[in-house]
């Protein structure tokens, strides 16, 4: 039985995601596609992920499994059964 991966929503965008906390997508293999993915049964998730130019805005930290995906591929990293994916946007202040 193929195990879906796991999105974690943060609190500001789950209002997209009709208030779930973890969205489950069946099978991706990038980052990129999940967020396509998520926009496909979410619209307007992506905009608040993505600039126009597609690439994941710089306040938005994405992890796959606890690891930062600007330290591996970005948009490309591979993703694959079972991996969680948390969505988590950067706190402005100091």
């Amino acid at each position: 039985i193929p195990m879906p991966i796991q999105v974690r929503i943060p609190t500001p965008l789950r209002k997209l995601t009709r208030d779930q906390e973890i969205v489950q997508i069946d099978s991706c293999a990038t980052i990129a596609q999940i967020i396509d993915s998520l926009e496909a049964g979410y619209p307007g998730i992506k905009e608040r992920l993505c600039d126009e130019k597609g690439q994941i805005r710089r306040f938005i930290n994405v992890y796959l499994n606890d690891e930062d995906i600007r330290f591996l591929k970005n948009r490309d990293t591979a993703v694959k059964e079972g991996d969680e994916i948390s969505i988590v946007p950067a706190i402005a202040g100091g």
